[in-house]
């Protein structure tokens, strides 16, 4: 479904990625596994099309994806949460997970926001709070669900335990867990396997932007 071949990327005349590879299958999940500053946001970005590619290729079920605006690539069918979350914070907890509908101007999204109900209920009980007033923890569950609303193919998830309680942390891993074998194919990248490692099809370590093994 995806794949990386021997991309490179600078940020600030930077080299960054150097040559990294990596493929996911339909439906698999994969662990993109490194140190803080090993490039695993800076892969998950260039994927998005917040980053160019100064060589290599991202392909999307066979789709040259740097041929492709940012919005476009998400119209694929590919969501992303980011590490920082990323939330409107005036915003309440439904209308955070419906802005990427309203910017690709989908007519009917009771249908997804239905489906992300179904996998986050807790959400639905807090729909309408401001993500100010949200724990970290929540906010990245609210992150999560904004990701599903538009990753019906694949979702790319960067750091999605850190800094997140115990308890949280669980509900975030049980709900990741609950979408391995679906159809939804996910790329996690994290700097540790203590909250997916059984989880994970296959683990790709990045180091200094190249693949580790």
């Amino acid at each position: 479904m995806l794949k990386i071949q021997n991309i490179e990327v600078s940020i600030q005349s930077v080299q960054v990625l150097r040559g990294l590879s990596l493929e996911i299958g339909a439906g698999r999940m994969v662990g993109l596994i490194g140190r803080n500053g090993a490039g695993k946001s800076t892969t998950l970005r260039s994927i998005m099309g917040h980053l160019p590619l100064s060589s290599g290729s991202i392909t999307f079920e066979g789709q040259d994806l740097a041929a492709l605006p940012r919005h476009a690539r998400a119209a694929l069918g590919i969501g992303y949460m980011p590490e920082d979350r990323g939330l409107v914070p005036d915003l309440t907890v439904e209308e955070n997970i419906l802005v990427p509908l309203w910017a690709m101007k989908v007519a009917d999204t009771a249908p997804r926001l239905a489906f992300v109900y179904h996998v986050l209920p807790e959400l639905k009980e807090m729909r309408d709070r401001r993500a100010l007033l949200l724990s970290g923890g929540q906010q990245k569950l609210v992150a999560l669900a904004r990701a599903l609303t538009i990753g019906q193919k694949l979702l790319l998830l960067d750091e999605p335990f850190e800094g997140v309680a115990p308890a949280l942390s669980a509900r975030l891993s049980e709900v990741i867990s609950g979408l391995q074998g679906g159809a939804i194919s996910v790329l996690i990248a994290q700097s540790d396997l203590n909250h997916s490692k059984s989880q994970l099809d296959t683990e790709v370590v990045i180091e200094r932007g190249a693949n580790l093994r």
